[in-house]
């Protein structure tokens, strides 16, 4: 039997995501959690499969959530159920520990697939994420860094070198660093126009 804690702020995703596992006799949801504090709290030995959405209202996100949870010995396997496929979000959950990568609108039997393989410690990406990753490896001399593309996300949430600097734990001169290399990779020379060229890419969410 594969025990499931579903991690998700909406209450009817969570509801479903129940209702689907219940239909199948080797799954059993076993707990859930509305935020990333409560998933890591919650993941005790009982748990065998988190699904972990990426983004919560408040509080600690998925990706963090997942470090915490497979730095522990024994850890459950972590997979990632979410709407966002931007290279930030999945290199992010990818080195943070989680064993596989969804998105929200796949089919169920695709889900069901993905919970069952990495119950069995195996890697399940979703095909378009699989492609992504692929990509980056093809094509590694302009590919920004987790580190580079967390910077620019912070870039277009409209916060100074100082402010991602307290929120990251870097230096300013570290964060001017990394902007330097990633103008260089874009080819541009503006954070405006690196904000721009990224999401053109698919490197970090719109809007």
């Amino acid at each position: 039997m594969i025990r499931l804690l579903i991690a998700d702020d909406h209450p009817v995703v969570r509801a479903g995501l129940g209702a689907l596992f219940a239909t199948e006799p080797d799954l059993i949801v076993v707990g859930e959690a509305a935020s990333g504090e409560e998933a890591v709290a919650r993941s005790y030995a009982g748990v065998d499969i988190v699904l972990m959405d990426l983004q919560f209202g408040g509080g600690m996100q998925g990706a963090d959530a997942t470090r915490r949870i497979r730095e522990r010995p024994g850890a459950p396997h972590v997979l990632v159920l979410t709407n966002y496929d931007t290279d930030a979000d999945i290199l992010g959950a990818v080195e943070a520990g989680a064993a596989g990568y969804l998105l929200k609108d796949a089919p169920p039997e695709e889900l069901i697939a993905a919970v069952r393989a990495a119950a069995r410690g195996e890697s399940a990406l979703a095909p378009t994420v699989a492609g992504r990753l692929e990509a980056r490896q093809n094509a590694p001399d302009d590919a920004l860094s987790a580190r580079e593309t967390e910077v620019l996300t912070l870039v277009a949430d409209g916060m100074s070198n100082r402010e991602i600097a307290r929120r990251l734990f870097l230096s300013e001169a570290t964060v001017k660093s990394h902007l330097v290399h990633i103008f260089t990779k874009l080819q541009v020379s503006s954070r405006t126009a690196a904000v721009a060229s990224a999401r053109e890419r698919g490197a970090i969410r719109l809007g």
